[in-house]
């Protein structure tokens, strides 16, 4: 079992029981990432905010005792709540800038947060699959025309002068 040094916080000290280790220490999720990798920030790392990382899609379905207590944690999002989306960018709402808020953006980006489902999210994902992710994403994204329309920029080949 692991042991937090006094004062630690994280999602994953406070959740994390005796029972729920002995449940999942050495078991892997569908793609086969293992238990132990899925917390090992969070081990490592003891001053983390939460400290687990999926491993996979299916990660919050396998080590689902652990993953649930820590979104209703953190989200205060119950396993049963449903979770309402509206993907329609025309429908966003935000607030006008200033005149002097709007002077400072020099440029946007999407961080993208999670991968596409039949890949392993962060801790499983091979260079390989990363290369394969990337290659899928940034192909979609040539598609987009009109106010969607941009350009891919991979920090693989990007230039220094893009970068600046």
């Amino acid at each position: 079992m692991l042991e937090f040094p006094a004062g630690t916080t994280s999602s994953l000290c406070k959740n994390l029981t005796k029972e729920i280790w002995e449940e999942y220490k050495g078991k892997k999720d569908k793609a086969g990432v293992p238990f132990e990798l899925m917390i090992m920030s969070g081990a490592q790392n003891v001053d983390s905010g939460i400290g687990v990382y999926a491993g996979s899609h299916d990660s919050y379905t396998t080590f689902e005792k652990l993953f649930d207590k820590i979104i209703l944690d953190y989200h205060k999002h119950e396993k049963t709540a449903k979770h309402v989306s509206n993907m329609n960018y025309k429908e966003l709402v935000c607030p006008p800038f200033t005149e002097q808020e709007a002077s400072m953006i020099l440029s946007t980006r999407i961080r993208v947060g999670r991968n596409l489902a039949a890949y392993p999210l962060g801790p499983g994902i091979t260079k390989d699959q990363r290369n394969e992710v990337e290659k899928t994403v940034s192909g979609v994204l040539s598609k987009f025309t009109g106010e969607l329309g941009g350009k891919y920029y991979s920090l693989k080949t990007m230039s220094k002068e893009d970068q600046q």
